[in-house]
């Protein structure tokens, strides 16, 4: 048994209810299965999202732990793999199956990926994430760096990237077929947000443990709301700002992987975001936000609009424009596209009569945790790796930045700098209650 490992059991045996984080050591190589070998994986978060992850990974890998703060929820997923060690607490998981797991899937909300994630990064374990990769720009910064440094096989939970449909509109713009592409719309037609408000704090169900549930992230007394609904879980805490992302971080990364595939974006020059008045607390019903991306050696700066709104943007009616599943529109200099995760169309109609489209050079996915699943054997990047995810993930990040802070500003994405508001700088940042700083920089 190594020294580091040691240091991290006594942390956990002399810590008040699981309270402080571990102590990590220096990081190790990753583990490589063979080709022909099955992996080992612990996943992290198994009912709603997480049961679906479990059951992709779980097809054709060794599944040998499961950990969930909800047994009633972790339940069906604990009948299935019956064989796989059970635990409410990951750190304890980890410390315990380090040895005997090659990689982790973390599917658990937003405000609990990044502890468990850089824990096993660091332990040199590939890992599969749910999107957004995390709760904060600073958050996904850090994941992307020890991803590098480890060389991990990592995959961001973007499963759309491996429809056909968007295969094809990518083409599309790579191609030219548009011209040079100046614009982009994209949306999520959606009023989510603004849940409810606690009132009545009750004792939790007896299957969850709630101190874990919460985690890193600000504690709340477990409560309903007036329609009986847990405020925070099992879903609710997506639209609180503490916990969850709102719908942006929700459809976000799907959506935008659109416009960030086909245009080579990375990382804002400048962002900004109006809307409703902000809550301090609660995710908006309504958001529209834009970024500019500079030029590179492929094309020119292009603006890029983001929006929850429902119906989708404005420019739709201003130029007649309809597309059952559309979420995304390309503006450029011979035409538009018009798109969704299983529809295409080029306008204006009469100027793409004949048009015949591109021979495909996008290969077909051989399934997306397939992607992940080779990866970690050696074989090439998943198509999400965070390498790409990591900066659609920040951009994500900074249009809820921007709302909640009243504005747009600057962005420096080399120092995570924001100019020109203020109130942007403390939210790209995280703060952990006490016991959960280990990772604090």
């Amino acid at each position: 048994m190594s020294a580091h490992q040691i240091t991290r059991r006594e942390a956990l045996q002399t810590t008040a209810a699981l309270g402080a984080g571990l102590w990590l050591g220096t990081s190790t190589q990753p583990t490589r299965a063979a080709a022909n070998e099955k992996l080992n994986v612990a996943v992290i978060g198994v009912g709603g999202r997480g049961a679906a992850n479990l059951s992709g990974v779980g097809k054709t890998e060794n599944i040998v732990a499961l950990c969930d703060v909800d047994d009633k929820r972790a339940g069906k997923a604990y009948e299935r793999y019956s064989k796989a060690k059970k635990y409410a607490d990951y750190r304890r998981m980890l410390d315990d199956m380090e040895n005997q797991i090659d990689a982790v899937v973390v599917s658990t909300p937003d405000h609990t990926h990044f502890h468990p994630s850089m824990i096993a990064m660091t332990m040199g374990k590939h890992l599969y994430c749910e999107k957004p990769m995390a709760h904060s720009v600073w958050e996904v910064r850090e994941m992307t760096k020890l991803a590098a440094k480890n060389k991990l096989a990592t995959q961001l939970g973007m499963q759309r990237h491996a429809l056909s449909n968007m295969h094809r509109a990518v083409e599309l713009i790579k191609s030219g077929s548009i011209g040079d592409v100046s614009e982009v719309y994209s949306w999520i037609s959606s009023s989510r947000g603004m849940p409810p408000e606690p009132v009545k704090e009750i004792p939790p169900p007896k299957t969850l443990d709630w101190d874990l549930w919460i985690g890193p992230a600000k504690f709340r007394p477990y409560a309903v709301n007036s329609k009986g609904e847990g405020v925070l879980a099992p879903y609710n805490w997506r639209f609180w700002w503490d916990y969850g992302t709102g719908e942006t971080g929700n459809w976000g990364c799907h959506i935008l992987d659109i416009p960030f595939w086909a245009l080579d974006l990375k990382y804002p020059t400048h962002v900004d975001a109006s809307g409703p008045k902000r809550d301090a607390e609660r995710t908006p019903t309504e958001m529209l936000t834009s970024f500019d991306f500079p030029a590179n050696d492929k094309r020119g700066p292009i603006k890029l609009h983001w929006s929850q709104e429902r119906g989708g943007p404005a420019i739709l009616k201003e130029k007649g424009l309809n597309l059952k599943g559309a979420n995304t529109l390309f503006i450029g200099s011979k035409g538009m596209l018009l798109t969704g995760f299983g529809s295409l169309k080029l306008f204006p109609e009469n100027s793409f009569a004949n048009f015949k489209a591109p021979e495909q050079f996008i290969p077909d996915s051989p399934g997306f945790y397939k992607e992940w699943i080779e990866a970690c054997k050696g074989g090439e990047p998943a198509t999400c790796n965070f390498d790409y995810s990591g900066p659609l993930s920040e951009t994500v990040l900074l249009g809820n930045t921007a709302y909640r802070a009243g504005g747009g500003f600057d962005w420096d994405a080399d120092t995570l700098t924001a100019t020109g508001n203020e109130s942007a700088k403390p939210l790209l940042h995280s703060e952990f209650r006490k016991g959960w700083e280990e990772f604090t920089s």
